[in-house]
């Protein structure tokens, strides 16, 4: 589909100041063993294109699934329409926005491809990994799963332009549920909702120790069910990568796009208390605090060579030595944002969900770089406090500052040494005033990449897929709370 898409366009495109068209085709497919029984497989196939045209500075968009000529030559008349409609009420010429010439190709690594496994093998699998999760009487539940993607996209501009973009994308989680005196607990691999998100094929399984997770998630489940509740109080906080990624995510994310800044989410998703005024200034975290927009991380679940825009994308940093640098913001918001500060920056970051969606402002592959403590030292250096892991709620107001957050599993440190395992430990707090509580920052051997396939905004709405790798790092002076408080 994707390779013939490029000729057709061509052919139907109109006579406009400049177009684009961008076509995708993906594949899905997600298996399930829930007590050692398979569930029939859920799968899915999608098809279609975006076509947008620039006339007298304004811009038009449309979508088909008729991937003929003839419907996009529909699509094509249709978002002519729509420019014509829009010229002289734009908030900005969109002929500012040079279309693309650069004619390129980028993959994914996909070192053993999911369809050289049999199905049958596929399920084989995982009830073997459902199966190694039963480790007593008190396990009343597992599940392991297994969701592979296969997504194609091509971008064709006027400007003779053609970049096409593989990517497949492997999301294992293994989740059970213990239950003992009364109480009951949630474990899972990297997160109820998420998972570990990779791109890459059968590897990742690998990457994330799939094949050897149930036994241990199992023990832990059980561990919280006889573990007393987090204790509520003032302390210092260790949180391991797979909550890190949900911290960067809300109080970081969110509140970086650009789009948001300038006000279009305000009555779906929120707006942000950054403001264009805070960029190259603003003490967003301590000096500790290094978080990049980073597209070209080996595997993580976001990488890609050029946004949905077409957008060359290369690592930049939001925030350096704790003050905050750019925005989440692609080719069309950084245009907006120029005409009240002409000197703001962005990243290649425009992306849409699929073909029949707009790309806007979205978090890609947002990271927190290493730091240089040893794990060792960061417990060490902890007279009391709670390391904790994997997130299992979270809650964050519409100006994405205040929040308050769960997780699945904690560990009380006392006097520099893990001490007992505690069940429902929380913490909130403000977003600038928690990042700047930043005291230490893991080194490489505390980092690792992982990502979450849930990430919603827009109208209509955008769920889509985003990759974020951290070290371990540690907060001092931290509102921690426990069950019931």
């Amino acid at each position: 589909m994707v390779e013939s898409i490029e000729e057709l366009a061509r052919r139907a495109a109109p006579a406009c100041d400049s177009w684009s068209v961008r076509a995708l085709e993906e594949r899905s497919e997600q298996l399930c063993v829930r007590q050692d029984v398979a569930e029939a497989p859920a799968r899915a196939q999608d098809r279609g294109a975006m076509v947008s045209v620039v006339k007298s500075g304004a811009l038009g968009y449309a979508a088909t699934s008729d991937l003929s000529e003839g419907g996009l030559r529909a699509a094509f008349a249709h978002a002519l329409a729509v420019a014509k409609a829009a010229a002289g009420r734009s908030l900005i010429d969109y002929r500012e926005a040079e279309p693309v010439a650069t004619r390129a190709r980028w993959a994914s690594p996909n070192e053993k491809p999911v369809e050289t496994m049999p199905l049958a093998e596929r399920f084989t699998l995982l009830r073997e990994v459902c199966a190694s999760a039963k480790v007593g009487d008190s396990i009343v539940e597992r599940t392991a799963t297994l969701w592979s993607i296969h997504t194609e996209q091509q971008i064709v501009t006027s400007a003779g332009g053609c970049i096409d973009q593989v990517w497949d994308q492997l999301i294992p989680n293994v989740k059970v549920v213990a239950s003992a005196n009364g109480d009951t607990q949630t474990r899972s691999s990297a997160g109820q909702y998420n998972g570990f998100c990779r791109q890459g094929g059968l590897e990742v399984l690998e990457v994330a120790g799939f094949l050897e997770d149930g036994p241990r998630v199992a023990r832990e489940a059980i561990e919280l069910v006889h573990a007393p509740n987090c204790p509520t109080g003032e302390m210092d906080l260790l949180l391991m990568p797979d909550q890190m990624m949900l911290q960067i995510h809300e109080s970081i994310g969110h509140p970086l796009e650009l789009d948001r800044i300038l006000g279009d989410e305000r009555n779906f998703a929120g707006t942000s208390f950054v403001t264009l005024d805070m960029f190259g200034k603003f003490q967003y975290g301590s000096p500790l605090l290094n978080v990049t927009y980073a597209p070209d991380v080996h595997a993580q679940f976001a990488s890609f060579g050029y946004d949905d825009d077409g957008t060359p994308a290369e690592r930049r940093h939001l925030i350096k030595d704790g003050i905050l640098v750019r925005p989440l913001g692609g080719t069309l918001s950084q245009l907006r944002a120029r005409k009240l500060r002409p000197d703001i920056e962005g990243v290649a970051t425009s992306r849409a969900v699929g073909w029949n969606r707009p790309p806007i402002d979205r978090m890609s592959n947002l990271n927190i770089e290493p730091g240089t403590s040893k794990l060792d030292d960061m417990i060490a250096s902890i007279g009391h406090g709670v390391m904790m892991k994997t997130n299992s709620s979270w809650s964050i107001d519409d100006s994405r500052n205040k929040f308050q957050f769960g997780c699945e599993w904690g560990r009380m440190i006392r006097g520099g040494k893990l001490a007992e395992v505690v069940k429902r430990p929380n913490y909130r707090g403000i977003s600038s005033s928690f990042w700047r509580s930043l005291s230490m920052v893991g080194d490489a051997s505390t980092f690792k990449v992982m990502g979450t396939p849930f990430c919603g905004k827009g109208e209509p709405s955008q769920v889509i897929r985003v990759g974020h790798a951290s070290p371990a790092c540690k907060f001092d002076r931290v509102a921690v709370f426990g069950g019931g408080a």
